[in-house]
């Protein structure tokens, strides 16, 4: 064997994966997107950790309302965060599908 074969395959190596910056940074988006419900349910199961009237321990029970005030802050989170992954994906729906704003627009029809 004179070994010309590995020299051929380690001339074929598989070319480096390249996304364009706009590409990489809207798939990033879609991913933090589709963890925002995990971390919704997350955030919202925070308030079983804390302890409780029938806790026999140091720590003071929390207050319901120090509670409900936690969940309402969380969930205004959640929906500021929806807002904004929503103005940050406004303009993807016409983009990459060889289409332009005029075509985007349904046609109007005239009143006879």
């Amino acid at each position: 064997m004179t070994g010309d074969g590995d020299g051929e395959r380690s001339e074929r190596k598989a070319p480096a994966v390249f996304l364009e910056r706009q590409t990489y940074r809207r798939r990033r988006l879609m991913d933090a997107a589709r963890l925002l419900p995990v971390l919704g349910a997350l955030l919202f199961a925070v308030p079983l950790l804390w302890p409780g009237a029938e806790d026999a321990g140091t720590a003071a029970p929390v207050p319901t309302s120090r509670a409900i005030r936690y969940i309402f802050v969380v969930w205004a989170l959640l929906i500021l965060g929806n807002v904004w992954f929503g103005l940050l994906t406004r303009g993807w729906s016409g983009q990459g599908q060889g289409r332009n704003d005029d075509e985007a627009e349904p046609p109007q029809r005239e009143r006879g």
